[in-house]
């Protein structure tokens, strides 16, 4: 029994002793990680972006027609106004 206590404690004081070690090395290096990941986070949206443009270029151009009709009988007819708004009071 005192065999299994003894392999608890060592292994909770090794447990202890990587988060302490894990921490200290994230609090060290905290800005070249940092730097990392904004570059690979960069370098992702990049290629991704870049990936993706020429699809959605070709997707949004319509089609130019080969035969067009002609001109709008009457003309087109634009808004009038004759004079100031009535007032609502």
């Amino acid at each position: 029994m005192q065999k299994l206590i003894n392999v608890i404690a060592l292994l909770s004081g090794l447990t202890s002793a990587a988060l302490i070690g894990g921490g200290a090395y994230v609090l060290l290096n905290k800005d070249a990680l940092i730097e990392q990941a904004k570059e690979a986070a960069t370098k992702a949206a990049t290629e991704a972006v870049a990936g993706a443009l020429p699809g959605m270029i070709q997707g949004a151009m319509p089609k130019m027609p080969s035969v067009t009709g002609g001109a709008i009988p009457g003309g087109a007819s634009l808004p009038t106004t004759t004079g100031l708004p009535k007032s609502p009071f």
